[in-house]
């Protein structure tokens, strides 16, 4: 019970002090009202929409209810362009890791190239081709 109490002084203190600002914004404006007052009502037009417009806003729609034609467009709007980058993303990652596989690979032809060549040189006896099988042996 102590908790709804202090709620509802909590809500009341709440409005009493928005009542307060409010009142004291108007009294702070001084002698230019009228030029002050008709740049409010410009921003206030900027701000807030059409009545009409307000209403259908905050109209909720059932849950068993069909969607209107622009709720389903703006969602498949939506998925596509999720999908979209979900496309671009994996399509990155994946040539990322082509191009990782690709110098790594290198990387290994070269490296037994390399050994391939140290062990011609290493093993070669003056005549061609310098393999193993072209010795001459006594």
């Amino acid at each position: 019970m102590a908790w709804r109490q202090l709620l509802l002084v909590a809500c009341f203190s709440a409005a009493v002090l928005l009542c307060m600002l409010q009142e004291g914004t108007s009294a702070s404006v001084g002698t230019g009202q009228g030029a002050g007052q008709e740049a409010q009502d410009g921003v206030e037009k900027k701000i807030f929409i059409q009545e009409s417009d307000a209403s259908n806003f905050l109209k909720k729609r059932g849950k068993r209810s069909p969607k209107s034609r622009d709720e389903v467009n703006a969602e498949n709007r939506q998925k596509l362009r999720a999908d979209e980058l979900r496309r671009e993303y994996h399509e990155e990652q994946r040539n990322e890791f082509e191009n990782f596989v690709e110098e790594q690979n290198d990387e290994q032809e070269e490296r037994n190239r390399e050994a391939i060549e140290q062990w011609r040189q290493w093993h070669y006896d003056g005549l061609y081709p310098s393999y193993l099988y072209n010795r001459h042996h006594i």
